[in-house]
């Protein structure tokens, strides 16, 4: 194809006065029509109070929760009492409403999730106390399940990875969920220093409170000296996939094996900012040197569209251990990635 002046002509013609929201591709023109005004603007990412991907926010009473007509709840669980080591993943959900650019369009699941779905972020979990760390396992478990009772998808960023038991007892409170768990460590132990509500435990204790189908569980990322601790995952049937091993397998290869193992039924998706290589993504309590890269992580995530997801959650963002604000911006990312699956889950979707 020669370039010559009569297209250049053409070009000018059709795109030169146009604004931001003149999209002549019909494809494109539906999304800009969701999120770009008649007068051709859109928010300014750094303008406005700031909410988890720039959802709307809607104040939801501890007591007497209205969710309205939601599909999806976005909340913030700020709690880190679970920690083994470096502490700081209560930071992570004011680190996450702060990133001021994430979508609103996923170009590859082809979705502006924000606005495709009835969704909001209704603010932080209340915690009756700062320092007692059953207690507000509690009030996680409390919430939650006011979410699920009203018919709307839990989407939780925390904290550190001990809130999840008590999510899970509440998503999986009628019937046990599968798991996709995208991680460094599997998170099986058992009890240390006289708690079992560790964040290296939560799902031996979704499993034991039969709230989490350990045959329906797959595990994805894991690495590390302490895979001596993960018998359970072994023992219980969990299907676990180790770091060293992705490469050889593929990302696409990951992704069958994972759908393979949830099936159908009811799915949640958690996952664990340190399943990053610390290259990527060092503000975390725990690192792990030989992780997944970014690039990775979102094939594998994309890949699971058409997953029934029921809820998921982001969590160990310890913002204060990264300078660059890049551990941050890669869990906003993945949380965008998750709402993004929740457009196409049969749970969710057509709600």
């Amino acid at each position: 194809m020669v370039w010559d002046k009569s297209q250049l002509e053409q070009l000018r013609a059709e795109f030169a006065d146009a604004n931001g929201g003149e999209i002549f591709d019909e494809k494109f023109r539906k999304v800009a029509e969701k999120i770009i005004s008649k007068n051709g603007t859109r928010l300014a990412p750094y303008s406005g109070v700031p909410t988890f991907l720039s959802a709307p926010h809607m104040q939801v009473a501890a007591d007497q929760p209205d969710f309205g007509n939601l599909q999806v709840a976005i909340t913030g669980i700020p709690m880190d009492l679970g920690v083994t080591n470096r502490p700081g993943s209560r930071f992570g959900p004011r680190a996450l409403r702060g990133i001021e650019r994430i979508g609103p369009y996923n170009h590859v699941l082809g979705t502006a999730p924000v606005f495709d779905l009835r969704v909001a972020d209704i603010g932080d979990v209340s915690f009756q106390s700062r320092y007692r760390l059953e207690l507000s396992h509690d009030d996680i478990e409390k919430r939650i399940g006011q979410i699920v009772d009203a018919g709307v998808a839990p989407l939780s960023v925390g904290g550190d990875h001990s809130i999840t038991h008590p999510i899970l007892k509440a998503v999986g409170r009628r019937q046990p969920v599968g798991l996709i768990h995208i991680d460094a460590h599997c998170d099986t132990s058992g009890a240390f220093d006289q708690t079992k509500f560790h964040h290296g435990g939560p799902f031996r204790n979704a499993v034991l409170d039969g709230v989490l189908d350990p045959t329906r569980t797959i595990q994805i990322g894991i690495r590390g000296s302490a895979e001596y601790l993960w018998e359970f995952s072994y023992k219980s049937g969990m299907t676990v996939i180790h770091a060293e091993d992705i490469s050889g397998m593929g990302i696409a290869a990951v992704v069958a094996k994972a759908k393979s193992i949830v099936g159908d039924g009811p799915t949640y998706l958690s996952f664990d900012v340190d399943s990053l290589d610390p290259s990527f993504a060092p503000g975390t309590g725990t690192p792990e040197v030989g992780g997944l890269t970014t690039r990775e992580v979102l094939e594998l995530i994309r890949g699971l569209k058409g997953v029934n997801l029921v809820g998921g959650d982001v969590v160990e963002v310890a913002p204060q251990y990264d300078a660059t604000t890049n551990t941050a911006q890669a869990a906003a990312q993945v949380l965008f990635e998750i709402l993004s699956l929740m457009v196409f889950s049969p749970s969710i979707g057509k709600r």
